[in-house]
């Protein structure tokens, strides 16, 4: 696979990552969409083991999210800015604590976005709770799930 090619499937599940914070966006189904253009390109046993892992996970994640309450956003003063504060904590956590980091990453960027409007501490914290009730959950299982792929992908590619 050329590094041309890389680059694209780079992108696709970057805006697929993306996808996962916008409502209405099938975010996990275009980073499994990307993985599968590489797999199909790759031809190792790698790349299909890592397929059927990616498979697996994102099958496992939808059922977690059937289970979870649905996403209430209205009246609960989500906005894009929080979105995007959100996703690029996570993102950012991801690789300054690998894996884990994601989830305070997540959390810690609707903090800053709530700290910032709000101005004090205790006002952020409440309104960082009600919209993890509201929306929080699900999204960061979506993205949690996402980001585990899109990084095992990140490291077959520059291991091979």
């Amino acid at each position: 696979m050329g590094v041309w090619q890389l680059v694209l499937v780079g992108l696709v599940m970057l805006l697929g990552l993306f996808g996962v914070l916008v409502p209405g966006v099938p975010g996990s189904l275009l980073v499994w969409a990307g993985l599968l253009w590489w797999a199909l390109q790759e031809h190792t046993g790698l790349a299909w083991w890592l397929l059927v892992g990616a498979t697996a996970l994102l099958l496992v994640t939808q059922a977690v999210l059937w289970q979870l309450p649905a996403r209430r956003l209205r009246g609960v003063g989500v906005t894009r800015r929080m979105v995007a504060f959100a996703g690029a904590g996570a993102v950012a956590g991801f690789v300054l604590v690998p894996v884990l980091g994601a989830v305070p990453g997540y959390i810690g960027g609707i903090y800053l976005c709530e700290r910032q409007r709000l101005g004090g501490h205790g006002q952020a914290a409440a309104a960082t709770r009600t919209v993890m009730r509201a929306i929080g959950t699900s999204v960061l299982v979506e993205l949690f799930a996402c980001l585990l792929i899109v990084g095992a992908w990140v490291g077959a590619a520059i291991g091979s």
